[in-house]
């Protein structure tokens, strides 16, 4: 089977739907058992397994389908989550945060340049190995040096096109500068 990208994803893929499998087995005979038992569902339980699950779903997705994980992150919530439904419509399994959190693996970062200033080192070092797109307003020569300086794999000015937009997130989950 080949993906959306041309490699050979069949092996990723049948690991992915064996833990999918697995996980809602366990959910499935937790709720089971709690309905047996009389006792309360273990909310916090279901939902660890329930958000494993989805992440499991995003890799069967993404081996079979090609599809790419991209995080939106602007200090505008709204408009973050207006970028990412903007994706999901056009295919991404996009998401929107308001503050910098992990990247799940292959996850695409989109950066809003105006996070960057309150960023730990940490958190810095993380967004290079990640090598963000920066989304941003700046257009002057330090903004453009706090984004190289991100290791960013592209700059793009607001406001952008989603097909711009688009256009980068296929190049950088290709792998491309």
């Amino acid at each position: 089977m080949e993906s959306a990208t041309g490699s050979s994803s069949s092996p990723e893929l049948a690991s992915a739907l064996h833990r999918l499998r697995s996980t809602l087995a366990r959910l499935k005979a937790e709720l089971e058992l709690a309905q047996a038992d009389g006792t309360a569902v273990p909310a916090e339980r279901l939902l660890a397994d329930l958000d494993e699950a989805l992440g499991l779903l995003r890799s069967v997705e993404r081996a079979a389908f090609g599809v790419v994980s991209v995080l939106i992150l602007d200090d505008d919530s709204r408009l973050a989550e207006l970028t990412a439904r903007g994706l999901r419509r056009l295919g991404y399994d996009a998401d929107s945060a308001d503050v910098v959190r992990d990247a799940r693996p292959g996850e695409v970062i989109v950066l809003d340049l105006s996070l960057a200033p309150g960023l730990s080192e940490s958190a810095r070092s993380a967004l290079r190995a990640a090598r963000p797109i920066v989304l941003t307003g700046a257009t002057d020569p330090g903004s453009r040096a706090m984004a190289a300086d991100l290791d960013a794999s592209d700059y793009l000015v607001k406001p952008v096109e989603l097909e711009d937009l688009a256009a980068a997130i296929r190049r950088r989950a290709a792998g491309a500068d």
